[in-house]
């Protein structure tokens, strides 16, 4: 990978460790439009977002998001539109202006068992003081990760979740 890729990977926090680094950037190219990584995720900045068939306001409106931060992947841009995908999978194009770079993680999106809860504990170690126990579907905002450990925060309150159990965080990603 070039060095000005790397620069810009640096800017928005993404490192990665390890072989994950390989296997990523084989998938992954400057958008023709920022240059920024795409694939990449990013979040919803308001909490009424159209998503489109295709790029211009022209096209039907195939879903209202009407949730402020939920994470999307972006995975294409054209001019001032981005083609996302959500946690089920479903793409369209978002007018740029309604996303932000903030990152944040559903926590276990695919979890079949809506009972489930996932714990963030205290440090970044099984045998952490659990400080809460998040539901499948949670938004946290994500502050790091390094080591399969993500820093993550609801609300007030603040701990550590295994990166895998997150939706909006590439496997083995650094996010400073």
């Amino acid at each position: 990978m070039k060095a000005s890729s790397m620069r810009r990977l640096a800017m928005i926090g993404i490192v990665f460790t390890g072989s994950s680094f390989a296997a990523f950037a084989q998938d992954m190219q400057a958008g023709s439009v920022t240059g920024l990584p795409v694939p990449r995720y990013v979040s919803l900045k308001t909490d009424r977002v159209n998503l489109r068939e295709g790029p211009s306001k022209e096209h039907r409106t195939r879903w209202v998001y009407q949730r402020a931060g939920l994470p999307v992947e972006v995975t294409a841009e054209f001019e001032t539109w981005r083609r996302v995908r959500d946690a089920d999978g479903t793409e369209g194009w978002v007018l740029h202006s309604l996303l932000s770079g903030r990152r944040t993680a559903l926590v276990a999106p695919w979890s079949r068992n809506k009972d489930e809860v996932f714990p963030m504990r205290s440090a970044a170690a099984e045998d952490a003081n659990v400080v809460a126990r998040l539901q499948s579907g949670v938004v946290t905002s994500v502050a790091a990760c390094v080591n399969a450990w993500c820093r993550v925060s609801v609300g007030n309150i603040t701990g550590f979740i295994r990166q895998e159990r997150l939706w909006g965080v590439y496997p083995n990603e650094k996010v400073d």
